[in-house]
């Protein structure tokens, strides 16, 4: 079992906890996509995602691939995510 899951935080995420929940759901999106395609180093290469004003915001600790990218922009891109492909990298 890997404990070591990324920060989550949110622009208003105190006033707005539903921001977080959203986060969480996008994250386990992300992360089955990834154990799907057999990527299971992909947990230990996001840091922190962050929801700003809609913007998902993905800090990542070393250079994502393509298709570690493309997990959290299917993921917010969903129903559980903002339906919408605003989504950030940065390492």
């Amino acid at each position: 079992m890997f404990l070591d899951h990324p920060t989550m935080t949110a622009t208003n995420g105190m006033s707005e906890p539903d921001r977080l929940e959203r986060l969480q759901r996008v994250y386990g999106y992300a992360m089955a996509l990834a154990d799907a395609a057999g990527q299971g180093g992909f947990v230990e290469k996001v840091t922190q995602i962050h929801d700003h004003k809609g913007t998902l915001i993905v800090f990542w600790h070393e250079p994502p691939l393509d298709a570690e990218r493309d997990y959290f922009i299917r993921a917010w891109a969903s129903k559980v995510g903002d339906g919408t492909l605003n989504v950030e990298h940065e390492y």
